[in-house]
């Protein structure tokens, strides 16, 4: 409360109080002129508020403003991962009816909109991988190639460019064991292993990345396997390092092919059930015996079921898709836990 009696002002506090009214004056006009400039932020505030994402579904400022490489949007449900994209996919085919890697990929692929360039040494191998992709009025163009041959792979690459004009996805699944280990493995079959496993992983992306380096990118997943990254149950020891090698390839090679816009990755397949298992593997490593070689081999395996050539194939699809664009020298391990478990 004001007790101040104005009967006792003086001459000097009424100039007091008068240089007092002249700054609370200008107090006020301050006040007013900073009630102007809230005012404006409130309305730019407002402004803001409907321009907002919760209010636009619409990001405030551009990722490019920001620069940053905006995020590839994601497709909408019907909308194929990998359309108009042409994929590479070597050993196509498969030793038995079923879902086998490179046949299960190729599906995959082309049910996501690929081209898919299926190559195997066999033509006859790749009849049940078109009549599926067929099935789904899907694009595929099987071609008979031995990817160990480099004039070979020269002309099957040829071939994809003149028949779909680019390459902008290659998967090198080509591959096969062998049983043998340190001592008994024979020096012929070392050297079969490591041509089958690891140089066609070269020979045919040697081929591919000067094409996808002209056209600005491209991506190469190598299906690698668990056993180049530990001990399976059985003493392959030219396969399991030639898979070995498969992964530090890529490795390498991203890091070097990264300023390309190449992208490189491997899956590295477990112990799945595959149309190998009962052709090849029940033959060398259980006298015929399939379903003991099951047993031992899901008793390894921490999930409840075996996977198989789709499980493959879907961590293919993603690494090959543009979700997986800021995704380059590292592998995707699809083996049901089993290469985590130390039991």
């Amino acid at each position: 409360m004001n007790t101040h009696d104005p009967s006792q002002d003086s001459s000097e506090h009424d100039g007091e109080s008068a240089g007092h009214q002249r700054e609370s004056a200008q107090h006020q006009r301050k006040r007013s002129e900073h009630q102007g400039v809230s005012t404006e932020h409130q309305g730019v505030n407002t402004e803001h508020q409907r321009n907002s994402p919760a209010h636009t579904q619409q990001n405030p400022a551009p990722a490019a403003q920001q620069g940053l490489t905006p995020a590839t949007q994601l497709p909408d449900p019907p909308a194929k991962r990998l359309a108009g994209k042409v994929a590479i996919v070597t050993g196509a085919g498969c030793v038995g009816p079923g879902w086998g890697n490179g046949r299960a990929i190729a599906f995959r692929f082309a049910q996501e909109g690929a081209k898919v360039f299926a190559v195997d040494r066999s033509l006859a191998s790749m009849d049940e991988t078109q009549a599926k992709i067929h099935a789904i009025d899907g694009d595929i163009s099987p071609y008979e190639c031995d990817i160990t041959n480099t004039d070979a792979v020269i002309a099957m690459v040829q071939a994809c460019k003149e028949k779909y004009g680019a390459v902008d996805i290659l998967v090198n699944n080509v591959g096969g064991p062998l049983p043998g280990g340190a001592e008994a493995l024979s020096e012929n079959d070392w050297d079969q292993q490591i041509d089958l496993n690891l140089k066609t992983v070269f020979i045919v992306s040697k081929q591919v990345i000067p094409v996808m380096a002209a056209q600005g990118g491209g991506c190469i997943v190598n299906i690698a396997s668990t056993s180049g990254i530990r001990w399976t149950g059985a003493p392959q020891i030219g396969y399991a390092a030639a898979k070995a090698g498969v992964i530090q390839y890529g490795r390498v090679a991203a890091v070097e092919l990264a300023k390309k816009g190449i992208r490189v990755n491997a899956v590295v397949p477990g112990q799945l059930y595959t149309p190998l298992v009962d052709k090849v593997l029940a033959r060398t490593q259980s006298g015929n015996d399939t379903a003991q070689l099951l047993e031992r081999r899901q008793k390894r395996i921490p999930l409840p079921f075996m996977g198989d050539g789709l499980d493959t194939a879907n961590a293919a699809l993603f690494l090959a898709s543009d979700e997986a664009r800021f995704i380059t020298g590292t592998e995707l391990v699809v083996d049901g836990g089993m290469s985590a478990r130390c039991d």
